[in-house]
């Protein structure tokens, strides 16, 4: 191997190379010319040229002894492409140390050494140019790698001319990924950004660069979900990249779209243990009665315990077709919002309660209340949701309050109990699924926790909203408020 250029044959070359452009020759038939020009004056066994597109890389141009590599490809996931992609635009790397089938390969040869320089457009990278050295002979310089960087930059403005360049046809690959792609080095500060990544974050490439990595960085190899400030979720990957530098490439991308598909997942998996479990356990409770005390039970009774089995089938029949609706697209939440008589609704949902409930409901509903806009099937579901936890928290013999009003914009119901009361502090917690208060009161009480948070859930499907406060004289006051019709 030479220690210096052979500039003449460099210039000669390059004046050749100039000269088929004039003539009209573009694409292909130029690059190759100049790789081979770039041999003989690099004094490298072997120079080749890697093309980037959104799947990866692929060898479009190789001479002398890596002739063989043409139309090989470099996956966008190799520890090799990323190492090209990032770092300085011009370095030595050793093909020894690169993990991946083609580096390896290349090493197997002998072609350990190789000078490599990407070839950029507005600092979009659309190649990479890599002279290739055999062990034992002389490192190459920095004039030697100058030169390359040099031809990597005639290289980008052949792509600039659009001149039977890109061979593919579909762009460079950084900046045509749909996933974010970052590199950080040993003290998690960012040396790569590709546009994708400013997309998925909001985040610049000026403003991440050189910056620490604005979300958590998971150990290599694994996966970490992680939510954004504004709501939105990224899936995280990490892997290291060889060489001497501790460098890491992280790739990610948006599933907020698939996230609220798996939260919707878990909501109807909610609603369907929740509001089945009810009427089937009261339909079962009842039954089991008749069964084993049909002749200690008077007529008033069974016919009061068939009245019972007979709602809960209904209401059973209801529920597991506004599952099935929903399961199919076509649940209440897709229906449009329609105005209805929020007074009578409410007394027709009362009218469907469980006799201990409704015995116990106190009603107080203005004869003028204006219409709600909304869905009303869903508001038996509500009001019994809100009743029944009205029911659980205070003693049996106190009454259930029922009251509505309007404004200029809503038209609101309360519902009302004398029961141990809530928290301040736990009047939005309430609403969270699963949850069930902190303290031991509450604890002793049965429940999943999911009835508040249907109820939200249905309620904000409708464009309104539901709260929850202590009661001055001791209970608690749920309201619902409702758009006017």
């Amino acid at each position: 191997m030479p220690e210096r250029i052979d500039f003449p044959a460099l210039v000669a070359g390059h004046t050749v190379v100039i000269e088929m452009i004039n003539s009209g020759d573009t694409g292909l038939p130029v690059l190759n010319q100049l790789l081979r020009v770039a041999q003989s004056a690099l004094g490298a066994a072997g120079m080749a040229f890697v093309e980037f597109a959104p799947t990866g890389g692929r060898v479009i141009a190789a001479t002398g002894a890596v002739e063989w590599t043409v139309g090989r490809p470099l996956p966008v996931d190799d520890p090799a492409t990323v190492c090209l992609l990032s770092g300085d635009r011009v370095q030595q790397v050793r093909t020894d140390h690169l993990r991946g089938k083609l580096a390896a390969e290349l090493a197997g040869r002998d072609l350990v050494t190789m000078v490599v320089s990407r070839a950029e457009i507005g600092g979009l990278t659309v190649g990479s140019l890599h002279a290739l050295y055999p062990a034992g002979g002389t490192e190459p310089d920095a004039g030697q790698h100058g030169v390359v960087g040099y031809l990597a930059s005639c290289i980008a403005h052949m792509y600039g001319d659009q001149s039977g360049l890109p061979v593919h046809g579909d762009g460079p690959v950084v900046a045509a990924l749909a996933d974010g792609l970052a590199v950080v080095d040993r003290d998690n500060r960012v040396r790569l950004w590709n546009p994708a990544g400013a997309e998925v974050t909001g985040i610049a490439a000026t403003q991440a660069l050189n910056q620490p990595l604005p979300f958590p960085l998971p150990p290599s190899g694994q996966v970490l979900d992680h939510r954004l400030p504004d709501g939105r979720w990224l899936r995280i990957t990490s892997g290291e990249l060889p060489g001497p530098g501790i460098l890491r490439v992280v790739t990610f991308r948006d599933i907020t779209d698939q996230q609220r598909r798996d939260h919707d997942r878990d909501l109807f998996v909610a609603v369907t243990s929740h509001e089945l479990r009810t009427p089937v356990t009261v339909i079962k409770g009842y039954a089991d009665t008749l069964t084993d005390h049909w002749e200690s039970l008077t007529e008033a009774d069974r016919r009061q315990a068939a009245r019972v089995i007979g709602q809960r089938a209904n209401e059973l029949a209801r529920l597991v077709d506004r599952l099935l609706s929903s399961a199919t697209g076509a649940g209440p939440g897709e229906e449009p919002p329609a105005p209805f008589d929020l007074g009578d609704a409410l007394a027709a949902a009362i009218a469907d309660l469980p006799s201990d409930l409704r015995h116990r409901m106190v009603v107080d509903l203005p004869a003028d209340l204006p219409k709600a806009l909304g869905h009303r099937p869903s508001l038996a579901t509500v009001l019994t949701e809100l009743s029944t936890n009205a029911g659980k928290y205070s003693p049996p013999d106190t009454p259930i309050t029922v009251t509505a009003s309007c404004d200029g914009q809503t038209v609101s119901f309360r519902v009302s109990d004398q029961g141990i009361g809530i928290r301040p502090e736990h009047v939005e917690r309430a609403f969270d699924r699963f949850w069930q208060g902190e303290s031991g009161d509450r604890r002793r009480y049965p429940g999943a926790g999911l009835g508040l948070y249907l109820v939200r859930r249905i309620v904000e499907l409708q464009n309104g909203w539901v709260s929850l406060r202590p009661r001055a004289a001791g209970g608690t006051v749920a309201e619902v408020r409702l758009p006017r019709g």
